[in-house]
């Protein structure tokens, strides 16, 4: 198979890198890509928001299949443009895409259908969002309804914080994503990253996973994009996975599909797990980042035939086999992350990995032909092992070896599943 993956992040260096695994892959292409999926495919310089450069490098190369990472050019519509010419692709259209375009659609999804979710209400304007809040009383969360690279949701613990998200989003913070604003009821328990594959009738559950949100260590400060991450998540036991599925992933792929927008890609719930169960905080429609990272270092399976079968509707005739290993990731990120930090720093060298180790490229660049460091999360160091110490322990070993004098990560991954004695039911 002629095979295109849209992206350049993390997540996409490491399906690039199980993708490329594959036996059915003949020729492999990436746009943007980054130096890390360079190792895997060829990079062509096509500007991704731009569907008409993209529908047409694909029929110029006559790709089979185009696999879409991250979540921006499904929510502007690229799956339907690309489905427009014929073409397989694996990622929801703009209408499903939804789901994570707009919290508040979500949110209407999950009233709708008794999904399981925090009470809300949805906002245009700030004095009535902030009346609202002072109703309610805090701890609360205040959320941008679009897109804000995951860092348009504040967990406000005071009033204060909570009115100042308010106007954060009003006045512009997060673009056009801060137009509207979902007020919601603060959940308290753990939470857990459930990915599972839909076609828009089947669901094949995958793996678990814990993130790490917030940018210091113990999980404090603001929150991030995602500092680290862990599979599998010890809270999400067989009995929370069946209870997800059956409460949460199938009353939403069944109210997708009779609200016209069948979904056909990656399901990914944020849960939190509440007194009461499995509750939904987000869901996006894309594999997580950091989470793809130890996820692709768990599966098994050929990641292309269950790609392949999300895109064509025959989820059911597939199944995913993982390891039982856990797998930990942890981030180096530029010094000044979430806010203001320099870029193009110098990445003076990165250590040769051993098996169940790698190094994934989020956010790097070559300038000059030396490898330099454009983002705010840069490397995503992925080591798996017996247990999650164990695997903490390979990720931090191979991260000490990095030489790249802007960064920084957090020390304390895993520290919950370490913590506690992790039961034979985790999936």
């Amino acid at each position: 198979m002629k095979v295109l993956l849209i992206g350049s992040g993390g997540r996409e260096h490491a399906l690039a890198w199980k993708l490329a695994q594959s036996p059915l892959m003949t020729e492999f292409y990436a746009a943007p890509g980054n130096p890390g999926i360079a190792e895997h495919a060829m990079l062509v310089p096509v500007n991704i928001e731009d569907h008409e450069a993209v529908a047409a490098f694909c029929k110029d190369k006559a790709i089979d299949f185009v696999v879409v990472g991250p979540e921006a050019p499904l929510v502007a519509g690229l799956a339907d443009r690309l489905r427009a010419d014929g073409l397989v692709v694996f990622g929801p259209s703009a209408a499903a895409a939804q789901l994570e375009g707009s919290k508040g659609f979500t949110k209407d999804i999950c009233a709708r259908y008794g999904i399981p979710t925090g009470a809300y209400q949805r906002f245009n304007n700030a004095p009535k969002a902030k009346a609202y809040i002072r109703d309610q009383g805090v701890p609360i969360v205040v959320k941008a309804d679009g897109l804000a690279a995951g860092k348009g949701v504040t967990v406000a613990m005071t009033l204060d914080e909570a009115l100042a998200a308010v106007d954060d989003c009003f006045e512009g913070a997060f673009g056009a994503a801060g137009a509207e604003v979902v007020v919601e009821a603060y959940l308290d328990g753990e939470e857990a990253s459930f990915f599972c594959l839909c076609d828009g009738k089947n669901a094949l559950p995958l793996a678990t996973a814990q993130d790490h949100k917030r940018v210091g260590e113990g999980d404090t400060g603001v929150n991030t994009g995602g500092m680290g991450a862990y599979s599998p998540a010890p809270v999400m036991t067989a009995e929370m996975v069946e209870r997800t599925m059956k409460e949460i992933i199938e009353p939403t792929m069944r109210g997708m599909a009779e609200s016209g927008h069948p979904f056909s890609g990656v399901f990914f719930a944020g849960l939190m797990i509440t007194s009461r169960g499995p509750e939904l905080i987000e869901y996006n429609v894309r594999f997580g980042d950091p989470e793809c990272q130890v996820m692709m270092m768990r599966l098994k399976s050929d990641l292309l035939p269950l790609l392949l079968a999300t895109a064509n509707g025959t989820l059911d005739q597939m199944s995913a086999e993982w390891s039982d290993d856990p797998a930990l990731t942890v981030v180096m990120a530029s010094k000044g992350y979430p806010a203001a930090y320099e870029k193009n720093t110098p990445i003076l060298s990165l250590p040769e990995a051993g098996e169940g180790e790698k190094v994934f490229h989020a956010g790097t660049g070559l300038k000059d032909g030396a490898l330099v460091a454009t983002g705010g999360r840069v490397l995503n160091v992925t080591a798996s092992g017996g247990t999650v110490a164990e695997a903490k322990d390979r990720a931090y070993a191979l991260l000490d070896r990095v030489k790249w004098d802007n960064g920084f990560s957090r020390r304390d991954i895993g520290w919950r599943a370490i913590e506690r004695e992790t039961g034979s039911d985790k999936v």
